[in-house]
């Protein structure tokens, strides 16, 4: 399985790049609320919070938008199955899925931008 992981014995300093890049990607735009990357506190303590890849959002969608892909592991959403419900966001352990008015929702698909955004080099794509 494919996945966006955090490497404990780095240490975050909440630059954002991470959350930029990811925001940017899907969205086109910076928005701390439309990226799939959450940065947990600020200063000392800052940690990044990822997609587990878990299929608990896939679990609660009700239109069966959300699928695995049977080669990565990862969960994807089909963005022409998707109504907007808000299920998954609802459901998502890390709160890192996101739900933009008007726009089906998005979740990491371990496509590794943020891991080339980070100047810490403390996230990783690895395959478990």
């Amino acid at each position: 399985m494919k996945k966006l992981v955090v490497n404990k014995n780095s240490e975050c300093m909440a630059c954002l790049q991470c959350v930029q890049a990811c925001s940017e990607a899907f969205y086109k735009e910076f928005d701390e609320d439309l990226s799939c990357i959450r940065i947990v506190a600020k200063g000392a303590g800052a940690k990044p919070n990822v997609c587990i890849q878990c299929g608990k959002c896939m679990r609660s969608c009700e239109h069966e938008a959300i699928t695995q892909n049977p080669k990565t592991g990862v969960y994807m959403i089909n963005k022409k199955k998707c109504v907007s419900c808000g299920a998954c966001v609802e459901a998502c352990p890390m709160k890192v899925m996101v739900l933009k008015p008007e726009n089906p929702a998005s979740k990491c698909i371990a496509c590794g931008i943020c891991v080339k955004a980070c100047p810490m080099e403390i996230l990783e794509i690895v395959e478990k």
